[in-house]
C-alpha cells in the first residue's frame, strides 16, 4: 500500500471554543466539523506556546521550541525579535524525505524572514506563501510595508484575500501531487483568524443576517473563521475529487488560544492568547484518515503540537531523530489503547514589550499544573481535575509545587545552552 499523504492544517489564533464541534453556538464551521465527524476530536490538546512562532517550531521539529532556538515571536526588527531557528534542528521534511515524500508549505512560515532560514532552505521542496508573522492587511499582504509573499525564493505580489490565495495554492499543489505516485506532506498554515480581523464583507453580511444582535466585533471574527472554514472545505473537496481521501491523513489544529481582545471564544477556559492559563494553550485539534481513524471518536489524551512530528513520522513509516521531545499519538488515533506516558510537559515563552525579555512558563504532570502568567507574578499551582477553571491556587507547601518547579528549572537550564539569537 502506498504511504499515506499527510496534510496538517494550522489555524492562527483560533480559540478552543470557536468551532461548532467545540461548542460554539454563534458560528457555523461545517467543513472543519466534518473532520471531527469523520475522525477523532481531542479535548486535551495543547499548543507548545501561547504565541505563534514557538508552536510552529515545535510542530516542524518535534522539540520544545526554546530548545530549537524559538522561545518567542520572530519579527522583522531585531530589537523585538525573540527567536532564531537553530540550524541544527532537523525539520519534518528531512525526516519524511527518506521515505520518498514530496514536501510543501503553503501559507504562513514565521520561522525566518531571510536566507538561510526560509522554507526551501530548511528542507521543503515547495513553498508558496508568506515568510512573515501577521499581515497588516489580508489583501495587500504586507508587514511593515515589506512584501514577504514568495513562491519558492521568488517575491510575488498576488491579488486577493490571503485565505483564498492559500486555499487556491494548496489545491493546486494537491491536484498536481495526486497525479503522481509519490506521497506528499502538505503543511497548510493559514493566517486566519489572526488580526487584523478582516473578512470579506459578504461574509460579515451573512453572519449579521443570521445572528441577530451579535456584537459587531464578534460578527467580524465569526465571519473570518467561517471564511477560513470555507477554505478548508475546498481543500477537503479537492482531496476527495483527486481520489486520494482514503489514503490521506488530515490534521486540523490551532497554534495557540484565541485573542480575547478581538472577541475570541476559548470556551470555559481561563484567559487566551499570550497566557499560560488553559485558554492560552489548550487548542482545538481533530484528525481524520478514513479506514484508520474511527469516525466520530473523542480522546481526552493529553498531547502537544510537538507530538504531531512523531505522529506524522509514524504514519509515514519514517524514523524521527532520537533527540526529539514529542511522542507519537498514532495508536490513539487508530483507536488503540495507548497508556498515558509519565512525562512532565513544559511551556516557556520569552518576549519583549511588557515582559521585558524575561521568560514566563508552565509545567504540567498528570492533572497538576504550575504556571507563571507573567515574569512579574508568583508561581501558581492548580489541580486541573478539581479546578479546571484555574481559580483556586494551591499552597506552595504542596509537594507537587517543588516537583514542577524543579522540572521547569531543569528545562530552562537545558535550553539555556541554545543561542537563540546571535548578534549580527
Amino acid at each position: 500500500m502506498r504511504r499515506p499523504n499527510i496534510i496538517i492544517i494550522l489555524a492562527d489564533d483560533l480559540g478552543y471554543g470557536d468551532l461548532a464541534c467545540y461548542g460554539a453556538t454563534d458560528l457555523q464551521t461545517p467543513h472543519i466539523d466534518s473532520i471531527a465527524q469523520r475522525g477523532m476530536t481531542f479535548t486535551n490538546f495543547y499548543a507548545n506556546c501561547p504565541v505563534c512562532s514557538p508552536t510552529r517550531a515545535a510542530l516542524l521539529s518535534g522539540c520544545y521550541p526554546d530548545r530549537v532556538g524559538v522561545p518567542g515571536v520572530i519579527r522583522t526588527h531585531r530589537d523585538n525579535s525573540w527567536g532564531k531557528l537553530s540550524p541544527d534542528a532537523e525539520l519534518l521534511p528531512a525526516a519524511l524525505g527518506p521515505e520518498g515524500y514530496h514536501t510543501a508549505i503553503v501559507g504562513k512560515w514565521h520561522l525566518g524572514l531571510e536566507s538561510p532560514d526560509t522554507p526551501t532552505e530548511r528542507g521543503f521542496h515547495h513553498f508558496h506563501g508568506f515568510l512573515g508573522d501577521m499581515m497588516d492587511d489580508y489583501y495587500t499582504h504586507r508587514r511593515h510595508d515589506i512584501n514577504y509573499m514568495r513562491r519558492g525564493a521568488e517575491e510575488i505580489d498576488p491579488e486577493g484575500h490571503a485565505t483564498d490565495l492559500f486555499t487556491h495554492w494548496a489545491n493546486e499543489y494537491i491536484t498536481e501531487r495526486a497525479a503522481t505516485e509519490q506521497p506528499f506532506f502538505l503543511y497548510l498554515a493559514y493566517n486566519a483568524p489572526h488580526t487584523p480581523v478582516q473578512p470579506p464583507e459578504e461574509w460579515v453580511d451573512r453572519v449579521n443576517q443570521r445572528e441577530s444582535g451579535i456584537d459587531p466585533d464578534r460578527a467580524k471574527l465569526v465571519a473570518l473563521i467561517e471564511h477560513l472554514d470555507d477554505g478548508v472545505g475546498k481543500v477537503l473537496r479537492t482531496v476527495e475529487s483527486a481520489g486520494i481521501a482514503e489514503n490521506t491523513l488530515v490534521v486540523f489544529v490551532s497554534d495557540n488560544g484565541g485573542y480575547l481582545k478581538v472577541g475570541a471564544n476559548n470556551g470555559n477556559l481561563r484567559d487566551g492568547k499570550e497566557d499560560m492559563y488553559e485558554g492560552g494553550i489548550r487548542v482545538p485539534m481533530c484528525a481524520m484518515w478514513p479506514g484508520t481513524i474511527p469516525e466520530g471518536a473523542t480522546s481526552d489524551r493529553v498531547a502537544l503540537t510537538m507530538d504531531l512530528f512523531a505522529t506524522a513520522c509514524a504514519a509515514a513509516g519514517a524514523t524521527p531523530g532520537a533527540d526529539i521531545d514529542g511522542h507519537s499519538i498514532l495508536p490513539t488515533l487508530r483507536g488503540e489503547d495507548q497508556p498515558e506516558e509519565d512525562r512532565t510537559l513544559i511551556w516557556v515563552r520569552r518576549e519583549g514589550g511588557r515582559y521585558g525579555g524575561r521568560d514566563y512558563c508552565a509545567a504540567r504532570q498528570g492533572t497538576m499544573k504550575l504556571l507563571q502568567n507573567s515574569p512579574y507574578e508568583p508561581m501558581q499551582l492548580y489541580d486541573l481535575a478539581a479546578d479546571p477553571l484555574e481559580q483556586s491556587p494551591l499552597p506552595q507547601e504542596h509537594p507537587m509545587y517543588r516537583t514542577l518547579f524543579k522540572a521547569l528549572s531543569d528545562h530552562i537550564n537545558d535550553t539555556g545552552t541554545v543561542p537563540w539569537q546571535r548578534k549580527k
